[in-house]
């Protein structure tokens, strides 16, 4: 007799995503996601650095803690309380570090500690996808705050306190990646996070820093962590290794109050992060971590700048845009009659894997002509060539001006 497949679809409870589509591979010009350059992953360097540590330590995967504890494996912690204090300024020490499987379960732990169906919370208009869809599914009201180009603007944040306030509302945290913020590439100016930190201390509402790309600055200057300015404990700060080193590591942190962190590792029950990756990093960041990252923005700032001359190439005015201040991503503005939700799927039949950008904001109908480009893991061919397909695409499907046309009409208006 034949078999027929069990039905599991009245099994399901309501509110589940969308079922994933089976992976068909990686479109021939890719610009999504957040993967970096793999032209600059150091792998001699990390397999030096798992010979080593296995040698070494091997046996101690024996244990799920590593004798570390929950917190993550102590040496990775130790280095990172060197590089927070010397590039964010934060001092913390390793006990206030937890070693977690990437930010994306940094932003798992904080939610499930903080939230609840129903609360509210403030994030940037424009912010990182994965905090938007995990907010969303948990059923927590976003207000979102306009970005200028430096970062999240305070005269609407100051407004939306206020306005919240008076209709008794009190958000859980305030959402903010503002150094090297995604998509926009802005940084926060120093007075700008001070600023941010009296909102939250008059309304008594604590930051969430997210600073997961702050390791990519193309001057390699950056303002203090807003962890390190505050001096009441009421901010979180998370950061992540996946840009800097290797996504596919899955090694992110959070820095933390014992009081909050503690919460946290009573809800961390997957028996620990990824040890190997912990232990390899903290080989290899040990003694190589200061020299490699500005050999790696160097290279990202190459790509940039290949992107940004072929999208002027192809799109001329069409396309507007600001140059990031680091970073993986260029945040795109295209004629506000381009749908770029549409615009994936043509593109993608094309070959072209885009972000479209209401998938990154609050506000869908602003950033419904925008688009988010992952410009780290093209090469520069791709780039090139990628560009010059999705500009024909837009065209074809929207109308979009050839570049001699904008050229053409900009030298008119301009006589």
């Amino acid at each position: 007799m034949p078999s027929t497949a069990f039905d599991f679809a009245p099994l399901l409870p309501a509110g589940l995503p969308a079922p994933a589509a089976k992976w068909t591979g990686l479109a021939k010009y890719s610009f999504v996601g957040g993967n970096n350059d793999p032209d600059q992953v150091p792998v001699e360097g990390l397999i030096e650095a798992v010979d080593a540590v296995l040698r070494r330590e091997g046996r101690t995967l024996a244990t799920y803690g590593l004798a570390s504890g929950p917190q993550g494996y102590r040496p990775l912690r130790e280095f990172l309380t060197a590089k927070l204090k010397r590039d964010a300024g934060i001092d913390c020490a390793a006990d206030d570090i937890l070693i977690v499987s990437g930010s994306l379960q940094a932003l798992d732990l904080v939610n499930a500690t903080l939230l609840s169906r129903g609360d509210t919370v403030i994030v940037e208009r424009d912010s990182y996808q994965g905090a938007l869809n995990r907010l969303t599914r948990l059923g927590v009201n976003m207000v979102g705050i306009p970005l200028d180009q430096h970062g999240m603007r305070m005269d609407a944040l100051a407004a939306a306190l206020a306005d919240l306030k008076g209709r008794g509302i009190t958000p859980k945290y305030i959402y903010t990646i503002p150094t090297v913020q995604n998509p926009t590439g802005t940084i926060l100016p120093e007075a700008r996070r001070a600023e941010l930190l009296k909102l939250s201390q008059a309304y008594g509402v604590p930051i969430f820093e997210d600073d997961c790309y702050a390791d990519l600055i193309w001057d390699g200057k950056r303002p203090p962590a807003i962890y390190a300015m505050a001096n009441n404990g009421g901010v979180i700060h998370i950061g992540s290794f996946s840009k800097s080193i290797a996504p596919a590591l899955r090694v992110g942190f959070i820095v933390a109050p014992w009081a909050l962190m503690s919460r946290m590792l009573a809800l961390k029950t997957d028996a620990g992060s990824g040890a190997l990756e912990q232990m390899v990093l903290s080989e290899y960041c040990a003694p190589h971590f200061s020299t490699h990252v500005p050999k790696l923005t160097r290279g990202l700032r190459a790509k940039l700048d290949t992107l940004m001359e072929a999208l002027n190439e192809q799109f001329g005015t069409s396309a507007e845009f600001e140059t990031p201040s680091g970073g993986i991503f260029l945040w795109v503005k295209l004629p506000d009659n381009v749908d770029t939700l549409k615009l994936y799927q043509s593109a993608l039949a094309a070959g072209v894997a885009i972000n479209p950008g209401p998938e990154w904001s609050t506000d869908k109908p602003y950033a419904g002509s925008r688009l988010r480009l992952c410009f780290a893991s093209p090469s520069h061919e791709q780039i090139r060539e990628g560009v010059a397909v999705l500009a024909e695409v837009c065209r074809r499907e929207f109308g979009v001006p050839a570049r001699i046309a904008n050229v053409e009409a900009r030298a008119r208006t301009s006589i």
